[in-house]
């Protein structure tokens, strides 16, 4: 079935506030620090044992409603997936963003700030039209690379990212200490450039 793209600003948030960001963590990747790091870095996966939910809305700033009492998203990009009558994800992109750390106070750097996709649609296309959608919204811009963070236990968005071409820029192993709920996660940033 054809996805069409709905692009949009801060009166799509209702809608793409329905969509869940939620999965379940049945794998990460481990990191190996090889002679403390001078002799590299080696990446390699490991089962969780018990698998357990991964929810991105139910902690820390909270969900995409809460985006406009953080920051001034008039620069944002809101986009919409929809199959026929039925919204099957959305993806958020920051740019031109005061107080926005992630665009590191560049104008040619535009940041996937969200992406997600409804459950019963995940693996039919709807995150890759999403991702491209995005991307062409930040080239547009005049943005020459597009950001993204994840973290190492979400080894499915991992490997979505280098399939659409991303490359890791960065892993900071304690990008989330002091917040108790997520400090065991390994930062993981990817860029593609436009």
């Amino acid at each position: 079935m054809k996805i069409d793209i709905q692009e949009g600003g801060v009166d799509l948030l209702p809608q793409y506030a329905k969509i869940p960001i939620s999965f379940e963590v049945k794998t990460i990747y481990q990191v190996e620090m090889i002679d403390h790091g001078l002799g590299g870095i080696r990446f390699y996966e490991e089962i969780v044992h018990p698998p357990y939910p991964k929810d991105y809305d139910s902690y820390g700033e909270g969900g995409p409603e809460q985006w406009p009492k953080q920051f001034d998203i008039a620069n944002w990009g809101i986009l919409l997936a929809w199959m026929g009558e039925t919204c099957v994800g959305g993806s958020a992109i920051a740019y031109n963003t005061a107080g926005v750390c992630m665009l590191e106070g560049s104008r040619d750097l535009a940041v996937l700030w969200d992406i997600r996709v409804q459950p019963d649609y995940r693996r039919c296309g709807v995150g890759t039209a999403l991702f491209q959608h995005s991307a062409d919204w930040a080239r547009r811009r005049g943005c020459r690379r597009l950001k993204v963070e994840t973290q190492n236990i979400n080894v499915p968005a991992c490997r979505f990212y280098v399939c659409q071409g991303c490359e890791l820029g960065i892993f900071h192993r304690y990008g989330y200490a002091g917040h108790p709920q997520v400090e065991h996660e390994i930062m993981l940033v990817w860029y593609l450039p436009l």
